[in-house]
């Protein structure tokens, strides 16, 4: 961690930092190829510097490396509930009672008519997320093979979220077309055993190294609302640098009635923006995807367009909270970003 120059706001005020940050010419620096690292000692000014000029940077890092194609994904949730992990956000954990859906796989049909109908809206990329630790091994053949169907008859980049797999697992995913697996670390190392303890930080982690190894990308981001601090969410920002990963999605806690988390404050929008403009500048090249909890913001998060983010979940799902395809590929249109799927 960075504790020895993460400053406290009323040290900030002392040492007289606070909007002393030169935002855009650390943009700038950025851009020609300046990476920000835990070795850096202005990483406390993120924090109170001014907005504006953080988003307005952020927007120039996003236009420089990224460009205006805006990636699109939607998702199916293919089992839930019954879940053995304690996440404390999560509705789908066993430990929890909550009112979430319970069943098991999804037929092969239902998930591959939902692929192809998404891929006629024009999506980017469709993946199949599971709850549990792992998938039994009869489910996980019955997923393979789904996803050799799916590769064979949709155009769309295929993802998934199984939770934790072996090497020979991630590489049969790769040969069955799979081309990325996400994995979110959810938050900094210090604050992980606040909010899990039925896994660790360190299991996220080699998990993801081992789908990186069988050169599987990797989508990997967090939650913030959880109760972290802002050290937390720039350290979050920082292993996720480290690692070189290529999606980032970026989720908002949305309080679930029964989780552990339920009386949790909600974030104001410039929380959230800050937070992604932040994430920007700690990793410029990759994807910034806006998640869950767009519900908190005005337009279903469309500021965040012009304030780093890169990407999004989308469709009728209970994360994006109201969004669809539709609506969200208008929104982006009238910012004049390129919605183009990537397989045309």
């Amino acid at each position: 961690m960075f504790r020895r120059y993460f400053l406290s706001y009323d040290s900030i005020i002392t040492k007289g930092m606070v909007n002393k940050m030169d935002t855009l010419k650390l943009a700038n620096d950025i851009i020609l190829g300046k990476r920000i690292t835990k070795d850096d000692d202005f990483l406390s000014e993120f924090v109170e510097t001014d907005l504006a000029d953080l988003k307005k940077g952020a927007d120039m890092i996003r236009t420089a490396l990224v460009g205006e194609k805006v990636d699109l994904c939607t998702i199916i949730n293919g089992r839930s509930g019954r879940c053995s992990e304690n996440c404390k956000f999560c509705a789908q954990s066993a430990h929890y009672h909550t009112s979430c859906d319970i069943y098991d796989l999804l037929d092969e049909d239902t998930i591959v008519n939902q692929a192809k109908a998404n891929e006629s809206e024009g999506v980017d990329r469709f993946g199949i997320v599971c709850s549990g630790h792992h998938p039994s091994e009869a489910d996980f053949e019955k997923i393979i093979h789904t996803f050799e169907r799916m590769h064979k008859e949709c155009r769309l980049e295929l993802c998934t979220s199984l939770g934790f797999l072996s090497r020979e697992q991630f590489r049969r995913l790769k040969n069955a077309g799979v081309t990325s697996i996400h994995n979110n670390i959810e938050t900094s190392r210090r604050f992980f055993p606040h909010i899990c303890t039925t896994h660790t930080f360190d299991e996220k982690i080699e998990n993801i190294k081992r789908a990186q190894a069988e050169g599987l990308y990797v989508c990997s981001g967090g939650i913030i609302g959880m109760g972290e601090t802002w050290e937390d969410r720039i350290d979050m920002a920082l292993t996720l640098s480290e690692l070189n990963i290529s999606s980032i999605p970026i989720n908002s806690l949305m309080p679930i009635p029964g989780t552990p988390l339920y009386e949790n404050e909600r974030l104001t929008e410039d929380d959230i923006i800050r937070t992604i403009a932040i994430f920007r500048y700690i990793n410029p090249t990759a994807g910034i995807r806006l998640a869950g909890g767009r519900a908190l913001m005005k337009n279903d998060g469309e500021e965040t367009f012009t304030s780093g983010a890169s990407a999004s979940i989308t469709g009728n799902m209970l994360t994006t909270s109201g969004s669809t395809i539709k609506s969200d590929k208008e929104m982006l249109t009238r910012l004049g970003r390129d919605i183009t799927p990537v397989w045309k």
